[in-house]
């Protein structure tokens, strides 16, 4: 089996990644900002079900800085580059998330490329492909790219797109025999293994713990991190994925009130405080001048959100789980770490 780098291994994704590699047998070596997390790391893959971690090594490297690249990629075949800011609120400057989500995606690169690295898989987004369209009916797939230029986007899609561009442009002029393929995954639930998870769990958890009273008419795509680490894996492998999108999707775009609706019929008394009816669009454009976190919201309302995972189905033979699925595994995960309370 081979030796691959994960990058950013405390994340949500990132610590799936290790789970499913661990499990077939390959050896792997992760990066972390500091070596300090690292019996955070081990807590999350125990949580996970992992039956050894002894074939896991840590590195201690930072997406804003050289150090530790080149030594975090030497010997690897392969780089799973997860790592990514993904913060709760929007930052004043968006230069907080472009600048290290981009050079921070050059930096892994060029490492793997001076380290003779096969192939890169890039945890991309679908904040990279559906953005900055104008109204359309046809799903979003891999040919589509969201459009930076002349349009208003949270820095967060900006930060995403930005970095994948990034990516297949330093691939084409400089990348030598460095192969790469993306995950562009929609929003990603799934078994939450501790604290330190992403803002997309965030929503399920306000909605049972009751702080989310009325729904906003919000519709996106689901896809379950474990989905998505297999997805990785898939693209790392297969030499079908050479120079390939993948959209990561389980189904049709749901609202959150479809979500809200799976909790109150599935959690029973844990899922009694999820809303019962929608927000007027007219309403939370309002309230986003006097709540904040209504300001994340406000651009969500009215987007169509459809997009196809057909391509991941067809060339790499990946079976994601149902929308329901998705929802009740990562509500019991929460309920199970004692995030939130029934």
């Amino acid at each position: 089996m081979s030796e691959v780098l994960v990058t950013g291994g405390s994340g949500f994704i990132g610590a799936h990644c290790i789970l499913q590699l661990l499990a077939a047998g390959h050896r792997v070596r992760t990066t972390v900002r500091s070596l300090a997390r690292r019996d955070d790391v081990l807590a999350m893959l125990m949580r996970g079900g992992a039956v050894s971690t002894a074939g896991l090594g840590f590195h201690a490297a930072d997406l804003s800085a050289d150090a530790g690249w080149a030594e975090a990629a030497k010997g690897c075949d392969t780089v799973l580059h997860v790592a990514s800011p993904l913060p709760l609120h929007v930052p004043r400057d968006e230069n907080e998330l472009i600048v290290p989500a981009r050079e921070g995606t050059l930096r892994v690169l060029r490492a793997a490329r001076d380290a003779g690295v096969r192939r890169v898989v890039l945890t991309s987004s679908f904040a990279a492909v559906g953005y900055g369209h104008e109204a359309r009916q046809r799903p979003f797939d891999e040919t589509d790219w969201t459009k930076v230029e002349g349009t208003k986007l949270q820095p967060y899609v900006k930060s995403k797109a930005m970095a994948e561009r990034a990516a297949w442009d330093f691939i084409a002029r400089e990348g030598g025999k460095l192969e790469l393929a993306t995950v562009n995954p929609t929003v990603v639930l799934g078994p939450v293994l501790g604290a330190d998870f992403s803002s997309s769990v965030e929503v399920v958890k306000a909605l049972i713990n009751g702080k989310a009273p009325v729904a906003p008419k919000i519709r996106f795509g689901l896809v379950d991190v474990r989905d998505v680490a297999d997805l990785h894996l898939r693209a790392m492998t297969d030499p079908a994925a050479k120079g390939e999108r993948f959209l990561a999707i389980a189904g049709p775009a749901v609202s959150i009130l479809e979500i809200a609706n799976v909790l109150r019929a599935r959690l029973g008394a844990a899922g009694r405080r999820a809303p019962r009816r929608e927000m007027p669009d007219w309403v939370a454009r309002g309230l986003a001048y006097v709540v904040p976190q209504m300001r994340e919201v406000v651009p969500f309302l009215g987007r169509y959100a459809e997009a196809s995972g057909d391509k991941a189905r067809r060339l790499l033979g990946w079976n994601p789980r149902p929308n329901e699925e998705i929802i009740v595994a990562t509500a019991e995960s929460l309920l199970a770490l004692g995030v939130v309370k029934p």
